[in-house]
């Protein structure tokens, strides 16, 4: 607590009133907000759009050449593995969990059969990576455990 006291203040703060133009200037910002705001958004795709486009294009042309001069036996490769994938589909009625697993993993399976080496790569990356996550979660149930 204060040993003095702190003397009443009588000023007392008076706003400007508003001019006709400020106000009129002020309902068309409020009028024109959300059309503002979507321009925004739209410069903001379209800056977007522009950047990857090279990417974009870039990409699809190599895979437009590369389906123009396929590799020997690319396309009969392709109707297995997508075949699969269907064959996967009928399998997994029911259950939402199913539909995501069976196709992935027939597709997964006809693929490894005729591309070996990128799925030997792909399993060890898989292996590292689920061995990481698997020893993350031990770590975090055993610091749990340990604090209660």
């Amino acid at each position: 607590l204060s040993l003095y006291s702190s003397p009443a203040r009588e000023t007392k703060y008076v706003e400007n009133p508003q001019t006709q133009l400020e106000e009129g200037v002020s309902r068309l910002r409020h009028v024109m907000e959300p059309y503002t705001a979507w321009c925004q958004s739209l410069l903001v795709c379209c800056t977007f759009l522009c950047i990857n486009s090279a990417l974009c294009s870039d990409f699809f042309s190599e895979g437009y050449e590369f389906l123009q001069n396929p590799p020997a036996g690319f396309y009969p490769r392709l109707g297995v593995i997508g075949f699969a994938g269907i064959v996967g589909l009928f399998l997994a009625r029911g259950s939402r969990i199913k539909k995501l697993v069976y196709p992935t993993g027939l597709m997964g399976i006809g693929a490894s059969m005729y591309y070996p080496q990128q799925a030997v790569a792909i399993a060890k990356v898989a292996g590292t990576q689920l061995y990481d996550w698997s020893l993350q979660g031990y770590i975090a149930v055993e610091s749990l455990w340990k604090d209660n």
